[in-house]
């Protein structure tokens, strides 16, 4: 069944508590990385995950069991229950205060098998399986996690979760939820004990030194028309479900171009990069153009020798770039290629010339005109978060911001395992967007929503 996002239902929320470690914890002063604080991390991202009834846990509450699960995590992962903290230089660091993270119990009147596709990015409602507790959205002062968790008259239940990127990546989110899930289930130490370390890791050299090309960074003059051409106020958020078939037809159409080989997220970004460049129709054909690929240096060979416990930031967003004009008017496999170009600038030397960027040019943001930044986060794991109820149904972020996408797995109803992708783009470029991307697959791609 699948309902539109104008269906109405009710949601009622207990106030916000804060949800302290079990135990006492240390208070101290914790430095983040030089990866972790960069401009382009503070900010919070949203992740929900739906579950559907499970009979064997009959007469078990999934608000008690997660509280509890995350007051026992906290043990382990304090700094998550302290608040962060600037000092010079923009250098971010955590008061280890042990004031705990915000958690929500509510309970909504209808069935998560009613809710139909609009489980799934962009979730129409996201605010009410994971509330913008008022106060609770920046990042200094702010507490560093929010949980809210919201039982259906079926059985089932949503986990809304919202995290300062600044402390973890996804890989570090997902090793906090993993460690919730087994104390959930008894556990009496978790599965991987994390590591803090940012003193050790990821920080600049001394003295710094750019040794890289940063096109993710780099500020190059646009045509005017560029600089609000995302403007988020403007923007609207759609997503795309790519099927098998959808993986295939993007195949077929490289392959006849004797191209070699490439992977799924290969294909799926360079066709979602030029679509959307079409659809934007840049004025100028010379404007230059960017891909940008969050990746990451956890177990690579060569990289830099990360702990397995160490739960901070270990990515970089390496970009290519290349003029709009031509990136439209190439066969897909130029795409492809400019795609596997970004990922293949990651190296050990990459990711400390980054680290040394912030602190001689003060932390700033990633360059937001005309870039195209995509996160696969299909591997980290949201889709297999187990308290008990079994997987979820879905897993993911439920949101995009104006220029950035993540990709999350999903089973349609036909069974079939894909992709889906939210993206935001401006309302008069969203028909267009759609018609390049039909255009691109001999099988009709699921718009969503």
């Amino acid at each position: 069944m699948s309902l539109s996002s104008t269906f109405a239902f009710t949601v009622h929320r207990r106030e916000p508590e804060l949800v302290a470690p079990s135990d006492p914890t240390p208070r101290e002063i914790k430095k983040l990385s030089d990866i972790d604080d960069q401009e382009g991390h503070r900010f919070q991202v949203p992740g929900l995950i739906f579950y559907k009834n499970n009979p064997s846990m009959e007469g078990k509450d999934p608000v008690g069991v997660i509280r509890e699960g995350l007051a026992k995590t906290l043990v382990y992962f304090y700094p998550f229950a302290g608040r962060i903290m600037e000092g010079d230089n923009r250098k971010l660091m955590v008061n280890c205060n042990g004031k705990g993270v915000l958690f929500v119990e509510a309970d909504a009147n209808i069935k998560v098998e009613q809710l139909g596709h609009n489980i799934l990015p962009p979730c129409p409602f996201l605010e009410e399986f994971l509330h913008d507790v008022p106060g609770s959205g920046g990042t200094i002062g702010c507490p560093l996690l929010l949980f809210q968790v919201t039982r259906f008259t079926c059985g089932g239940f949503a986990l809304g979760i919202r995290f300062n990127h600044t402390m973890a990546d996804g890989y570090g989110v997902m090793q906090f939820l993993n460690t919730m899930t087994e104390f959930s289930k008894g556990a009496c130490e978790p599965p991987i004990h994390p590591v803090w370390q940012r003193e050790q890791f990821l920080n600049a050299r001394s003295p710094p030194r750019i040794t890289c090309t940063h096109n993710e960074f780099e500020q190059i003059t646009h045509n005017k028309s560029s600089t609000d051409i995302m403007d988020s106020d403007k923007s609207i958020r759609t997503a795309v479900f790519f099927t098998p078939k959808d993986i295939q037809a993007l195949r077929n159409q490289v392959l006849s171009e004797n191209f070699g080989r490439c992977t799924r997220f290969d294909l799926i970004t360079a066709c979602l990069w030029k679509c959307r460049t079409i659809a934007l129709n840049p004025a100028d054909p010379d404007e230059m153009v960017r891909i940008s690929v969050a990746t990451g240096a956890r177990g690579k060979p060569g990289m830099l020798d990360i702990p397995t416990g160490y739960y901070g930031n270990v990515f970089t967003y390496p970009a290519a770039v290349t003029k709009a004009g031509t990136l439209c008017k190439s066969p897909l496999s130029y795409a492809v290629h400019l795609v596997q170009n970004a990922k293949a600038q990651l190296s050990s030397e990459y990711i400390q010339s980054v680290a040394d960027l912030m602190v001689i040019k003060k932390r700033p943001k990633y360059t937001t005109n005309w870039i195209f930044i995509v996160s696969d986060i299909t591997r980290v794991g949201l889709d297999t978060v187990d308290f008990g109820w079994g997987n979820p149904v879905y897993g993911g972020v439920p949101w995009a911001a104006p220029v950035i996408s993540f990709y999350s797995n999903f089973k349609n109803s036909n069974g079939e395992d894909g992709v889906v992708v939210p993206i935001c783009l401006p309302p008069l470029t969203v028909e267009k967007f759609q018609y390049e991307l039909k255009k691109m697959t001999s099988e009709q791609l699921k718009i969503l929503h």
